[in-house]
């Protein structure tokens, strides 16, 4: 009796460590899932307004991918790039917007928020109607979970921001100060201490600097009543450009040596730039 016992007390010894060996040796393996719907709360046009710049223009919305593995539904968050190009690139344009979300099944787009992505990332015309191409990826951990959306075919025109900074009324800018032949005296001598303008917002001088001193820009030849001018004049790098503003309290700090510059001015940006 006590030699079947033990037999039957291996067999079942045998039976677990079989048991558990098989368990070890399962893997998880990705089964599939299906790929996200893409919908949209606009149908055809997406109304952009200035007026409405913090104001939903758009929402986009998906289905759940639902990862499968062996071991069932997976339980892992999923990660979604939402994608924005022009229509025809099929979304190879490298200046496209690519947008991450986690785990969300949609997204509130402002109307500030895409007129940026168009005129700033795209590159697209202000006040022309463009068609766009919308599309969501999902993945989660390993690239070869990735699902693709739809093609959504949607219609904007972005419209033109108001420059940062406002512009000289007149369309004249003047350079001033100590790093300038005329020095600070006011008005300064034109043509050689007047800015060039290229268009609306933007304008630009080449002209011989003295270095180590300062200067501002004027809009009115001759008037000490508003200037252009900096926040913080000894921001690092500042000699070589940054921010500017309507009447701010420093003076720009001029290039550290002497020789000729070009400075360029972007009023829509708030910017300038400084180089040889």
């Amino acid at each position: 009796m006590k030699p079947i016992l033990n037999k039957l007390i291996s067999l079942a010894a045998f039976a677990v460590l079989f048991g558990s060996c098989m368990k070890q040796e399962e893997k998880l393996y990705f089964i599939g899932g299906t790929a996200p719907v893409l919908s949209s709360s606009v149908s055809d046009v997406i109304p952009l307004s200035y007026a409405n710049a913090d104001q939903e223009a758009v929402k986009l919305s998906w289905t759940n991918p639902n990862y499968t593995f062996t071991t069932g539904p997976s339980s892992l968050d999923v990660s979604y790039l939402l994608e924005i190009d022009t229509a025809g690139s099929n979304f190879t344009n490298p200046s496209r917007e690519q947008i991450s979300i986690s785990k969300d099944l949609s997204i509130s787009i402002t109307n500030a928020q895409l007129n940026d992505y168009l005129l700033n990332q795209l590159s697209l015309q202000a006040g022309v109607e463009h068609n766009l191409e919308f599309r969501i990826s999902s993945s989660i951990v390993k690239n070869n979970t990735t699902l693709v959306s739809n093609s959504l075919q949607l219609k904007a025109t972005p419209y033109a921001i108001p420059p940062k900074v406002p512009p000289p009324s007149d369309g004249k800018l003047f350079l001033v100060g100590s790093a300038t032949a005329g020095g600070w005296n006011n008005p300064v001598p034109t043509p050689s201490q007047q800015f060039t303008q290229q268009d609306s917002t933007h304008y630009t001088i080449t002209i011989a600097l003295a270095g180590g001193q300062e200067y501002l820009f004027l809009p009115v030849n001759g008037d000490w009543g508003h200037k252009y001018a900096v926040k913080d004049k000894t921001l690092a790098g500042l000699n070589g450009g940054g921010d500017f503003g309507l009447d701010y309290s420093d003076n720009f700090p001029g290039p550290s040596a002497s020789g000729t510059y070009t400075i360029n001015v972007d009023f829509q940006k708030g910017k300038f730039t400084v180089s040889q």
